[in-house]
């Protein structure tokens, strides 16, 4: 395997997150615009993108190989607890 595919497996491995971590929090500032509106979407991108990646990885270890629903229901969960943990309960 050469260092392209390897970016390319890599980048196919955490599309999922980085797109989920996009949506969520675009839809986030896009509802809660007046209590989000000190937050910049960068940071709550990446607040629910981390934990995505995370659980992308761990149900890529704990059921042998990515894609499974389990880990997409997880990941979406961790990216729900990321946006609330950077959008609420964070000091301003």
């Amino acid at each position: 395997m050469t260092p392209l595919d390897v970016l390319w497996h890599l980048a196919g491995l955490f599309a999922p997150a980085v797109g989920l971590g996009a949506v969520a929090a675009g839809l986030a500032k896009l509802i809660w615009r007046r209590e989000l509106s000190g937050r910049s979407w960068r940071r709550l991108w990446a607040h629910a993108t981390v934990p995505a990646a995370v659980v992308t990885v761990a149900g890529l270890v704990i059921e042998g190989r990515d894609g499974r629903m389990s880990t997409y229901g997880a990941m979406v969960l961790a990216a729900a607890v990321g946006l609330w943990w950077a959008g609420f309960m964070q000091r301003r």
